[in-house]
């Protein structure tokens, strides 16, 4: 009997929620769920989709990259989300990580740099009916000041520094999440809060492996 294609996707998709997330100390109720509900292989070039649900990332169109699941979702996990926030994300590459935070949050905006990347995330979060997420094509490393502050933002490319213009942008109370380091492609994972008054506290979470972060204040 031949496998159905879709359900043999729905298993490996399970296995990945098994293997890669919870085993791996994600706990978060709404971020498995999202993880869960959210199709990665609409989010791949068709020949791409057999490996959806595999821990790692993948090519996408513009040499740009599709983060591995268990990176989505720790970043994610990090930014501590109760469900009812505006979430700034700079990096929108195929729209797959701010569909699962779309399922976390109440409002997502997201900014991409490269025009066939924002073009083509658009009309994909369009399609497949992602709402409460709105796509930008600018400088990510400035922000979108114009629905600022973000009670959350997370940045899916690696950065010298903290971009100011981001913690900016940052509500009091936030939590902005980023990969930072000395050379383009090698990071630690960096939560950055910011207290009621104002004023910044910064953790390093863990090592990470992004591509650089390109801008005004970036590299």
């Amino acid at each position: 009997m031949p496998i159905n294609p879709n359900r043999e996707l729905e298993a490996r998709k399970e296995g990945m929620v098994s293997d890669d997330l919870l085993a791996r100390g994600i706990r978060d109720a709404a971020v498995i769920r999202a993880m869960r509900e959210v199709p990665r292989e609409a989010f791949l070039p068709p020949e791409m989709e057999r490996f959806a649900y595999d821990d790692g990332p993948l090519p996408i169109e513009a040499g740009q990259t599709i983060s591995q699941p268990y990176i989505v979702a720790y970043m994610i996990e990090a930014l501590q989300l109760m469900g009812k926030e505006r979430v700034l994300e700079i990096g929108t590459g195929s729209g797959y990580a701010a569909a699962v935070l779309s399922r976390c949050a109440a409002e997502v905006f997201t900014v991409e740099r490269i025009a066939v990347l924002e073009e083509s995330a658009r009309s994909r979060l369009e399609t497949l009916g992602y709402r409460n997420v709105k796509v930008h094509l600018a400088d990510g490393t400035l922000g979108w000041k114009e629905h600022a502050p973000y009670d959350a933002i997370v940045v899916t490319a690696g950065a010298p520094e903290v971009p100011e213009e981001l913690l900016e942008q940052l509500a009091p109370g936030g939590r902005l999440v980023i990969p930072v380091g000395p050379t383009p492609h090698l990071q630690n994972l960096v939560r950055v809060r910011k207290d009621a008054q104002g004023e910044i506290r910064r953790e390093e979470l863990c090592a990470v492996r992004f591509v650089p972060l390109i801008g005004e204040q970036g590299w």
